[in-house]
């Protein structure tokens, strides 16, 4: 077989950065090889920040820990979670490109049914680059994907879609079940292959799974702050929904799209269903409340942007949700402080200089 007389470029390689929080050795990475190599990663080291993480030789990476957090962001590093896989969106604040996919250390390359390694990445990067439906649910699910297309009755002055905005990916083997569930069904695994990209449906929320997510930064960056968890806070495990959550409401009210279905990631390893019920118990009562308030917002027409959405947002959690718990009014805050985090290191006059002193505060960087 002949061979290309220049290497192929994989796609989107200098608009893509691979984002991963980790507190051990990412060994994982070595499945991942093929897939990822040539792609710049950044990864988040979450706990003790004098623990040394290593990457197998020849990625592409910057590696950041708390101290580094603390340096680059100053005062406001409190809203980055502390021991808790939600420091990933620090990630998403410094890169500088223009779509993310994030994984966790404990997913591994699933295989479809007949037996191929599924290239998690490369299907992450079709959903984005093709259009959403939100507005009209398509009966064929995704209709820019090969062999399919609209169907009969579909109008036609909707079939250009929206842009995407996410794309959410599933997992084989162990599922992203809650604490409740997984002490019921102990053993319970997901065998089934769903070959599927549907749209979800303006005006419904769904439940973020973090450890298999693209999404197209420029369009919805601010909006993925993952929240106040871990240490000193009163609840875990709500990372990822908290972003969700506040992510649908947004490309909602700016008309962009949020997909879910492929790709598949093989979750290799449950967490313990006691130590995730403690961090789960308090959001588990709270989403009952929460869900409705979410399913309530209306943004207004002055919010035009992503972070005057998500600015809209805090004031009604903190206003709404507040007086469910004060860790509601702390959350409120620490999304302003957010959005002012991603304005600074993300301002126009920091594409350059300020770019370079994030990358020199890493504690390492190799390739």
């Amino acid at each position: 077989m002949s061979t290309p007389a220049t290497p192929v470029s994989p796609p989107l390689k200098d608009e893509l950065d691979i984002v991963i929080p980790t507190i051990r050795n990412l060994d994982f990475l070595e499945m991942w090889r093929p897939f990822f190599e040539q792609y710049h990663l950044i990864i988040v080291q979450d706990g003790d920040p004098t623990k040394t993480i290593n990457v197998p030789a020849g990625f592409d990476y910057e590696l950041y820990n708390r101290n580094d957090i603390n340096r680059i962001l100053g005062p406001k590093a409190s809203c980055i979670s502390f021991k808790d896989s939600a420091c990933r969106c620090f990630g998403f604040l410094v890169s500088k490109k223009k779509y993310i996919f994030t994984i966790d250390d404990d997913c591994f390359v699933a295989k479809d049914p007949t037996g191929k390694e599924i290239n998690a990445l490369s299907q992450h990067i079709q959903n984005l680059l093709t259009p959403s439906t939100p507005f009209f649910f398509n009966t064929l699910y995704d209709p820019y994907r090969d062999g399919a297309d609209f169907v009969r009755g579909y109008p036609f002055s909707m079939r250009e879609g929206a842009p995407t905005a996410v794309s959410h990916g599933l997992w084989l083997n162990i599922p992203d079940y809650d604490a409740p569930t997984q002490l019921v069904k102990p053993l319970e695994r997901n065998t089934r292959y769903v070959d599927a990209v549907l749209t979800i449906p303006k005006g419904t929320l769904f439940p973020m799974c973090g450890m298999n997510l693209g999404f197209n930064r420029e369009l919805i960056g601010p909006a993925m702050y993952f929240g106040l968890m871990g240490d000193g806070q009163p609840i875990g495990r709500y990372d990822d929904m908290w972003a969700g959550w506040c992510t649908k409401v947004i490309t909602d009210h700016l008309g962009l799209g949020v997909k879910t279905g492929l790709p598949y990631i093989w979750h290799s390893k449950a967490s313990n269903p006691f130590v995730n019920l403690k961090k789960e118990y308090k959001g588990i009562y709270w989403q009952e409340e929460i869900i409705p308030f979410f399913q309530s917002v209306v943004l207004s027409k002055e919010s035009t942007t992503v972070q005057k959405c998500y600015i809209e947002l805090s004031k009604m959690v903190k206003e709404k949700l507040g007086p469910i718990d004060p860790y509601f009014v702390k959350l409120s805050e620490a999304m302003v402080t957010w959005i002012e985090a991603w304005d600074e290191i993300n301002s126009p006059s920091s594409k350059s200089a300020p770019a370079a002193a994030v990358d020199a505060s890493a504690s390492s960087k190799k390739k």
